[in-house]
């Protein structure tokens, strides 16, 4: 049996392309970063995984899906081969896509997305209130938020 189960975050938005013909079929490709269990030092964090889907399967993907959201996937691999253009032989294995969908909410996709950004500058709109700032014009912070912060 040939079959796949992925959870990762894409790494790019997906790249679609129509078929030539009377009845053009979709092909989408994207790239699944799939976090690995176990980490060793030296080693990746995660496994980069070509994907690819046909028809609604790939409609779906050009309209929903967008780089950093987490999706499952579930299809099976294929594996193939070509000669490029300096006449080498190449490899290739990707997970064609039988079903896909969302592996979290549209909110914390957003906040993942918004976490990943790089950060613009505050626009005047956007500063503290004077009433939230102390006299020498910093803001104050309250007591025992230290414990709360990510990094020491």
């Amino acid at each position: 049996m040939n079959k796949v189960i992925l959870m990762g975050r894409l790494t790019r938005d997906p790249e679609v392309r129509y078929s030539a013909g009377e009845n053009a079929l979709a092909i989408a490709r994207y790239t699944l970063a799939v976090d690995r269990r176990f980490k060793r030092d030296g080693e990746a964090t995660a496994d980069f995984i070509n994907c690819v889907s046909f028809g609604r399967t790939a409609e779906f993907a050009e309209k929903y899906f967008y780089k950093g959201i987490r999706i499952t996937i579930c299809g099976r691999i294929q594996t193939g081969s070509y000669t490029n253009r300096d006449g080498q032989k190449v490899y290739t294995t990707e997970v064609v896509v039988e079903e896909q969908e969302f592996s979290e909410s549209k909110a914390a996709s957003q906040g993942y997305a918004a976490a990943n950004t790089v950060p613009q500058p505050m626009q005047p709109a956007d500063m503290p209130t004077p009433s939230a700032a102390s006299a020498d014009g910093f803001m104050n912070i309250p007591d025992g938020i230290d414990d709360e912060l990510p990094f020491s």
